[in-house]
């Protein structure tokens, strides 16, 4: 695939290493085997992101936390350890620690493939919703029942190309 690519106001044909981090920030990553460190608690893995961005003040801190596990439904498991919760839920705390530096996109690859089908509906709930708040939601699936049921603008990348895709195609 060629052409000029540009993300979050970057061009990354001409990113230089120095801008990498700061593009980072403008980004929100939500992986399909969530990536949660097995170690800390909920609260600790959404912490640990947030010194790691450049977060200071402990207040707001504690009270962006609290903000992003309400908007994900888990406001009261903060506490709990990643073993502990259901594959739904640690989605959950995936997609609350890409929300937490309040990026501009999210990128989620492949969110409900290892999910079962109410749980995906679930999530897939989550994601728009988000998306119809203003941010953008870019996802990978091979899931085109999930695509069906959630109408939106549909990219096709296969072979080399990316073609875009109308939303009744899948009907």
């Amino acid at each position: 695939v060629e052409g000029h690519v540009q993300v979050a106001g970057y061009n990354l044909r001409n990113l230089k290493y120095k801008e990498i981090p700061k593009l980072r920030r403008k980004l929100g990553i939500v992986f399909q085997d969530f990536q949660l460190l097995t170690d800390r608690s909920i609260n600790e893995n959404l912490l640990f992101v947030m010194k790691a961005t450049g977060w200071k003040n402990k207040q707001g801190m504690e009270q962006r936390l609290q903000d992003v596990l309400s908007k994900v439904g888990l406001a009261t498991k903060g506490f709990k350890m990643p073993h502990q919760l259901s594959g739904g839920e640690q989605q959950r705390v995936a997609i609350a620690r890409a929300l937490i530096n309040n990026p501009e996109i999210i990128l989620a690859d492949e969110p409900t493939g290892n999910l079962d089908p109410e749980t995906s509906e679930g999530i897939m709930d989550l994601l728009f919703e988000i998306s119809r708040s203003g941010r953008a939601v870019l996802m990978a699936t091979h899931n085109y029942g999930l695509i069906k049921k959630y109408p939106s603008r549909t990219l096709k990348c296969e072979n080399g190309r990316v073609q875009s895709l109308s939303e009744n195609v899948f009907n």
